[in-house]
């Protein structure tokens, strides 16, 4: 399952992100990875959370990610929920243009039973279609 949490920045999407994260940490039977563009939320998190700062990787397109995010799924069958606050300064695309990455991602959930839940800091108006089918 993929989930966006979208808005306009100082919306509150990261203490909603934070918020999810550790509460799924503490009920999940598998692994949960939070990818951040830095490391500032690194103790907010839940320590059984594994943190990832993607800026340390150099990841800099959809597809560069969509590997990434693949690389960790070979890596550890036992992930069962990836979180990714600041989505699009990690993917540096025009959303509009992200659509084959979400249909990989739909992919990855189906075939590796893994969920995504994804923060972007825009207003959800203004987000291509196959976007807002994802937002909570």
């Amino acid at each position: 399952m993929i989930q966006v949490i979208a808005g306009k920045k100082g919306s509150g999407k990261t203490k909603r992100l934070i918020e999810f994260t550790n509460t799924t940490a503490k009920k999940a039977d598998k692994n949960v990875v939070f990818i951040d563009d830095d490391k500032r939320l690194m103790y907010d998190i839940d320590r059984d959370v594994r943190f990832v700062d993607a800026s340390e990787y150099h990841v800099q397109t959809p597809d560069m990610f969509l590997g990434f995010l693949c690389g960790m799924l070979s890596q550890n069958y036992d992930i069962g929920t990836i979180v990714i606050d600041a989505f699009m300064k990690l993917c540096k695309a025009d959303m509009a243009t992200t659509q084959p990455f979400f249909a990989m991602l739909e992919e990855l959930c189906s075939k590796h039973n893994v969920d995504f839940v994804i923060s972007m800091s825009e207003d959800p108006a203004n987000l291509p279609d196959f976007v807002r089918t994802y937002i909570v």
